[in-house]
Parts: C-alpha cells; sequence; structure tokens
C-alpha cells in the first residue's frame, strides 16, 4: 500500500512538473510570435541589434544589421501627399503649407554629410525633389493636399506639459540623402517609472512612422532598470525626403511583461517638417502617458464667405471612437450647436450610423454670422451614441473657436478659417471627454 501511494504521488509529481512547462513553453512563443508578427509580413524585415559602439566611435562603427526598415517597395507610393506637396508649394506660392515651408527650409540649410561637398549634397536633394510628377495638380486638390498633411502634423503637435513625469527619452536623428534613408538612433531613457513589484521595470521602445502603423521597429529588452541605455539604430530606407515631410515619429516606451500585456510607460511624437535633419539633430523629450480616454477622432472642415456671411462646417467621417454598446460598437451621430459666449443660437444635427466606429458623414451645415460677430461665436460640435432605450450617450466634443476653443488645435482651425476667407480648411481633431 505505501508502495503504491509512493508511485502514485510520484506519477502525479511527473505530470504536474510537465503541465506547467507546457503551459510556460505555450506562453512564450505565442509571446514571440506576437512580437514578430508584423515582421512576417513579406513586404519589408526589421532586425533588431545592440549597438555596443561608443558615442565618439559609433558613426564609423555601426552595421547596418543595427536595426533596418527595407522599403525598397514603398509603403506609399512616390506620388503621394508628400511629394505631392513639395510639388505644389514651388508652383504655387499662394498654396503654401507649413509642412512645405519646413520642407524647403529643410533643404536649403543642409550641409554636408560625411565626405560630400555641399554641392554634390544639394545635387542629391535636387534629384529627391525631382522625382517624376507627369501632371500638376489643380489649385483645389493642392489645398485639400496641403490641409490634410497640416491635419495629420497639427494632431500631434503638443506643446502642453505632461500631465505626470514618467521619464524622458534621448534620441537622434540623421538623413542620408544619397540613399534616401531615415537614421534613428535611440540612445537612453531615465527616470522612468517602476511597473515591477521589484521597484524596476523591463523597459524596450517601439518606433511607428505615422501615419502608418502596421510596420514597426522595436529595440531590446532592458532588464531591471529604470535608466536604460538602448544604443541601438534603425534605418528607414526608401524614404525621400518630401515623404518624410507627412510622417510623424512616434516613439513608445513599454514595460515587458513576460506572462501578461505589456505596460505603457509613455510616449513622444515628433512631426518630421519640424526637423532639420541636415543638422544631425539629438533630442531629450519628456514621456507622456498616453491618453487613458481616447474617444476618437472628427475629420471636419471650415470656410468663412464674407461677401454672404455665410459659415460653412463640414463633417467628414470620424474613426476610432469609442465603443457605447455592449456589442464593441456604436450609433454615431453629430450634434452641432452654434453659439455666441454662453448663449445657444441654432442647433444641426446628422443622421445616425449604426453599428459603426468608423462612420462617414459628408454632411454640412451652414450658419449666417455677419463678419463683426465671427470671432465672437463657436461651434459646439457633439458625437453622440443613439440609444433606442435610454438617453443617448456623449462619446466625445469638440469647441471650433477662435478665443477659447477646446483644445489648440481647434482654436488654430478656426483662426485659419478667418485669415483666409473663401477657403475650405479641413483638420482632424482629438475628441474630449466631457
Amino acid at each position: 500500500m505505501k508502495t503504491r501511494d509512493v508511485v502514485l504521488i510520484t506519477l502525479l509529481s511527473v505530470g504536474a512538473a510537465v503541465l506547467l512547462f507546457a503551459v510556460a513553453a505555450y506562453l512564450y512563443i505565442n509571446r514571440r510570435r506576437r512580437k514578430r508578427e508584423d515582421d512576417e509580413d513579406g513586404t519589408s524585415c526589421a532586425i533588431r541589434a545592440d549597438s555596443s559602439a561608443t558615442d565618439s566611435g559609433r558613426d564609423k562603427n555601426i552595421s547596418r544589421l543595427n536595426g533596418f526598415l527595407n522599403l525598397k517597395t514603398p509603403l506609399i507610393s512616390t506620388k503621394t501627399l508628400g511629394a505631392q506637396l513639395e510639388t505644389t508649394s514651388t508652383s504655387s506660392p499662394q498654396a503654401k503649407s507649413p509642412a512645405s515651408s519646413s520642407a524647403g527650409a529643410a533643404a536649403g540649410a543642409s550641409t554636408a554629410q560625411g565626405e560630400r561637398t555641399p554641392t554634390a549634397h544639394n545635387k542629391q536633394l535636387q534629384n529627391v525633389k525631382g522625382q517624376d510628377h507627369p501632371t500638376h495638380p489643380s489649385v483645389e486638390e493642392m489645398a485639400f493636399l496641403q490641409n490634410r498633411s497640416i491635419s495629420l502634423v497639427d494632431m500631434y503637435i503638443d506643446n502642453s506639459e505632461p500631465s505626470e513625469n514618467v521619464g524622458q527619452i534621448h534620441f537622434s536623428l540623421e538623413y542620408d540623402f544619397q540613399n534616401t534613408t531615415l537614421i534613428l538612433r535611440i540612445i537612453q531613457g531615465k527616470e522612468l517609472p517602476a511597473k515591477d513589484l521589484s521597484g524596476t521595470s523591463d523597459p524596450y521602445v517601439r518606433v511607428t512612422l505615422l501615419p502608418d502603423k502596421k510596420h514597426r521597429l522595436e529595440t531590446k529588452i532592458k532588464r531591471r532598470t529604470l535608466n536604460p541605455r538602448w544604443n541601438e539604430t534603425f534605418y528607414f530606407e526608401g524614404f525621400p525626403i518630401q515623404k518624410l515631410q507627412s510622417r510623424v515619429l512616434h516613439l513608445h516606451v513599454f514595460d515587458y511583461d513576460r506572462f501578461s500585456r505589456d505596460d505603457s510607460i509613455g510616449e513622444v511624437f515628433l512631426p518630421l517638417c519640424q526637423v532639420d535633419l541636415s543638422e544631425k539633430p539629438s533630442f531629450w523629450k519628456a514621456l507622456k502617458p498616453p491618453a487613458k480616454d481616447k474617444c476618437g477622432e472628427l475629420l471636419t472642415s471650415l470656410c468663412y464667405h464674407p461677401s454672404n456671411s455665410v459659415l460653412t462646417l463640414t463633417l467628414l467621417k470620424a474613426r476610432n471612437l469609442k465603443a457605447k454598446d455592449i456589442n464593441g460598437k456604436s450609433d454615431p451621430y453629430v450634434k452641432v450647436w452654434l453659439q455666441f459666449g454662453d448663449k445657444r443660437i441654432e442647433k444641426r444635427k446628422t443622421a445616425v450610423f449604426k453599428c459603426t466606429l468608423n462612420p462617414v458623414f459628408n454632411d454640412s451645415f451652414s450658419f449666417n454670422v455677419p463678419w463683426e460677430k465671427i470671432r465672437e461665436c463657436s461651434l459646439d460640435v457633439q458625437v453622440m451614441d443613439f440609444d433606442n432605450i435610454g438617453r443617448n450617450e456623449l462619446i466625445g466634443r469638440i469647441l471650433l473657436a477662435g478665443k477659447n476653443g477646446s483644445g489648440a488645435t481647434e482654436t488654430k482651425h478656426w483662426q485659419d478659417m478667418i485669415t483666409k476667407p473663401r477657403q475650405t480648411i479641413v483638420q482632424w481633431h482629438r475628441l474630449k471627454p466631457e
């Protein structure tokens, strides 16, 4: 009887050990597969390696395998937004955008890199700018493209202070004009918050060039530290300088967790049209905690005609709205109030779109506003979730106004409408919770 008990206990112990090993192996394999799922797409490859070179010798010793995103087949064709903006900015002086102006400034201020002379460098830059554009877009197309580029950049311009201290990140940028390659060096982080019970974190950095979110790169994980030193270099090949003007560098620092979802530490958005890449700039940026209440984004346009005192608001579409129903969707519609001060004057609303988080409204509303009152009025734009039973819920809202808008982007949109009468100004806005 005793022998049988010993054998049974032994078998149970071995079985439990095998089961635990199998669960651990499954979690590990699943984790590795998830981290590499975007690298197996076939249109690009991402290779990560730690650079052990010192800061003084890094430029000479960095290998091309330190991490690169190979875009020999570009994700966006060479006739995309950035290239068209560069072409239109040189051909039509009255249709300049901040993005295209930055591109011109960066080109004019460029200096030689390495052993290349300034003359050769400028010729190379001109060759990059002179890619095939068989036809020039019309004035309407130019305005739309420029507004769309400004919208992307303005969405990520945020000069406000972080709501809480979640550390800083040190990185540098460089552009190889000869090979149309953006070079990013992620150097170090400091004063990161502790996410683990040990009082430390296991940080790594995820890199994307927005608006493309599918292809991303990651640094190595640094174990048990709040002041990591990554010293890794990434190469983004196949990016003409024009295309970079419409891209936003996104650095997102995570804390790695083996058995659960990685914790977000903080992130940085840097519109590349604001960067003079010829200067090889280096940055210390304060990380900002990711927004906890993401309500989605709304694409709108404003136009004012002083001759007939007509203010036109066009609601084009929304994306990534917050789900309000149990099926993970919403039934969104938009309600608009014209206001003078705190007094509501006129209300309009769109149709309801069922079971979607990315509705396309394509609806316009016109209001009669005298020119002398245009700076005093505002538009309260509310995205609502329709409910057959009970009260309709607010998904998010924005206040378009010249003085006290709901954010810097909303205020700038209104001011641009006033300074550019009879022009349609298109802008993405982040919805705010009530």
